[in-house]
């Protein structure tokens, strides 16, 4: 991982390094900002993202005007327009959230945003983020965890898969859209809902 300022490693494994400060130009969007939606995409209103990731409205249109995170499946056009978002938004969303709640500053939280938005899904299943309040840390063993929390840098982690897990299990009760056609979908079963239609249309 990249970082403004390696640690070296004493003991068992190589310690978890500080994430890289945020670009001047702020957090950019993913690239599933700038291109169409696959079909199979499914997308997320305001209010089912504020539900599934435990927020209030008014921060979920903040974060998104300040562009801290924004909706990359499709964002605000206007008065009359739905963003939607993604569920990797939902999950950065709900990150933020924690990282707030337990006082890391927001230019960590961009740090911290900008760095999830460039890994990808392995990566962040496998992920454990720390801090001590001054900075943020990426772990991806057991041993670098220990190695922080030894040193005094790891106060507080959050299990990045853990995270997946919980907002996986929220949006299975809760109705996403198909941002191409706008047709209701459940992300635990959207296969099925597909088939019913089909059974439906064949009979």
């Amino acid at each position: 991982m990249s970082s403004t300022g390696d640690i070296t490693a004493q003991g068992r494994a190589r310690a978890a390094r500080p994430l890289p400060s945020a670009s001047p130009q702020g957090v950019p969007r993913d690239e599933a900002a700038t291109t169409t939606p696959g079909a199979d995409e499914i997308g997320y209103r305001g209010p089912t993202a504020c539900a599934a990731a435990g927020i209030t409205y008014r921060q979920l249109d903040y974060w998104a005007r300040t562009a801290l995170v924004e909706p990359s499946i499709r964002p605000a056009h206007g008065s009359g327009t739905q963003r939607l978002y993604s569920f990797r938004d939902i999950l950065v969303l709900k990150i933020v959230k924690r990282l707030l709640d337990t006082g890391v500053g927001l230019q960590n939280i961009r740090v911290a945003v900008q760095h999830l938005r460039g890994r990808g899904v392995a990566d962040l299943a496998g992920m454990t983020l720390m801090s001590d309040g001054a900075s943020v840390y990426e772990c991806t063993s057991y041993d670098e965890v220990v190695d922080l929390v030894q040193g005094g840098q790891g106060v507080f982690g959050i299990a990045v898969g853990a995270v997946w897990r919980e907002v996986e299990a929220s949006l299975g009760c809760l109705q996403g859209e198909r941002p191409d056609t706008g047709e209701v979908l459940y992300r635990h079963n959207p296969d099925d809902e597909l088939a019913r239609r089909r059974r439906e249309r064949a009979g």
